[in-house]
């Protein structure tokens, strides 16, 4: 079995295909590799499984931004949306407002003020255009109506590095940024979710600040080539939900910020179905295209 990844060894994506692969590995008795193709935010990857047989045994492990924003942002001869079912979803990582150390705002409502008291002043990094971050960050201009200068770069370190030197004001941090918030070497100003992390408890959510609507979670999930006998995607998804289930697992996922959550796939559809819902809006409304 392969389980084909859009997403460079080392980052996030990878680290959880590699656990979640030990898991099923163990639980269906067979091989599992995991097969990184990084390019085009993951579409390089999505392409692959698109055209592999509907057997089980070529699996994609990406961001939901995979099937919910890559196709209004790229154009290609096949639509992650449609051309893959989803298999279940294996966690989430909460986003992190993450603003720059000697900064004189304390939360992220007072970083709202700041910038429309100061029109122009704001610039934040990204790990790159149409990366589930630049996103949260371009949903949260959009909930707020603050201005504020984008700086992309390749990846969500040498983002968070250009915070940590006060080159930018604020980054929204998928969870990279926890060794440095607890050294004081940034500011947690908020969290981008729906409730407060397991790993900041004591830091007020973006709603409890009092700006709605700018919540934006990193999703991963698996998917399968259409035409994949439902018996297997079945199998798949219960076997994929025992792994997420391991103490171990939950233990490796924390270590990268993040937290197993498993669901079936009528559920993984629903949540899809909505994050698309709002990304294509946002990516229309703030006119976002990738290079």
């Amino acid at each position: 079995m392969r389980l084909v990844i859009g997403f460079a060894p080392g980052g996030g994506t990878d680290v959880m295909a590699r656990v979640v692969a030990q898991g099923l590995s163990e639980a269906l008795g067979t091989t599992v590799i995991v097969d990184n193709k990084p390019g085009a935010s993951g579409n390089l990857a999505a392409g692959e499984v698109v055209r592999a047989a509907p057997d089980g045994y070529t699996l994609m492990v990406a961001p939901t931004s995979v099937a919910t924003a890559n196709p209004s942002l790229f154009k290609a001869n096949f639509n992650p949306a449609k051309d893959l079912t989803p298999v279940g979803s294996i966690g989430m990582t909460a986003m992190y407002v993450v603003g720059k150390p000697g900064s004189t705002v304390k939360n992220a409502r007072e970083l709202v003020d700041f910038g429309k008291a100061n029109p122009g002043k704001l610039s934040y990094a990204s790990s790159g255009a149409g990366t589930p971050p630049h996103l949260a960050a371009e949903l949260f201009k959009l909930r707020t109506g603050v201005s504020a200068t984008h700086i992309p770069y390749r990846g969500s370190a040498p983002a968070l590095q250009d915070v940590m030197a006060g080159q930018a004001d604020y980054v929204f941090d998928p969870g990279i940024a926890f060794p440095h918030i607890k050294a004081g070497k940034v500011k947690l100003l908020g969290v981008a979710s729906a409730k407060r992390s397991p790993f900041f408890p004591d830091t007020p959510t973006l709603a409890e600040q009092g700006i709605k609507g700018a919540e934006l979670d990193i999703w991963f999930g698996m998917w399968a080539p259409n035409g994949t006998p439902p018996e297997v995607v079945a199998r798949l998804n219960r076997e994929l939900a025992k792994v997420l289930a391991q103490p171990a697992l939950k233990e490796r996922f924390a270590g990268l910020g993040a937290e197993p959550a498993a669901m079936d796939p009528a559920a993984f559809r629903k949540l899809i179905a909505e994050e698309e819902r709002v990304l294509t809006a946002l990516i229309k409304a703030q006119k976002i295209v990738v290079d």
